[in-house]
């Protein structure tokens, strides 16, 4: 795990999803807890973006991240202003701009929290640990969507939350 509390997390090349072979690549991260979801994803994009930990499309190299290249952007909106980059995304969460609130349909973009009731359901549990995790992945079936949930500590208080999807093309 890096400093910050994210693992680097996209891969770079082509996943399969129901069998299907797509360009998306996947990416998951573990941040701190805090009960604003928004403001965990707003602060893991933040520093995702000022690590360079994501694909910039512009010079367009498979395998380095955007902390390769001197000259990659230096605020998001010069690197979303790059018709190139949104065409492909980032490969990473800079693809995911909100967290959805309880019952809102899944869009472009966005990220759904796991709520008690899916976990239940999916995994027989309310409180999810980081065992979980592997379980919770077919949860994000499609690109350009993300997931997220809340970790609980052996104790079950929340300790982590963690952010996973595939996007990019």
């Amino acid at each position: 795990m890096r400093a910050g509390g994210h693992t680097p997390a996209f891969r770079l090349a082509c996943s399969k999803i129901k069998g299907v072979t797509v360009g998306a690549s996947g990416w998951h991260y573990y941040v701190a807890y805090q009960p604003d979801l928004q403001v965990a994803l707003d602060g893991l994009r933040r520093q995702v973006f000022e690590t360079g930990d994501y694909w910039w499309a512009a010079p367009y190299e498979y395998g380095k991240s955007a902390a390769d290249f001197p000259n990659r952007p230096r605020t998001e909106a010069e690197l979303w202003a790059d018709e190139s980059v949104q065409e492909s995304g980032t490969h990473s969460i800079l693809d995911m701009s909100r967290v959805l609130a309880d019952g809102e349909e899944p869009d472009y973009g966005t990220v759904q929290p796991v709520v008690e009731a899916e976990a239940l359901e999916h995994l027989g549990v309310t409180k999810l640990t980081r065992s979980h995790v592997e379980a919770l992945k077919p949860l994000a079936p499609r690109s350009w969507f993300g997931r997220c949930a809340i970790l609980h500590d052996a104790e079950g208080n929340p300790s982590e939350i963690y952010f996973w999807g595939f996007s990019g093309d």
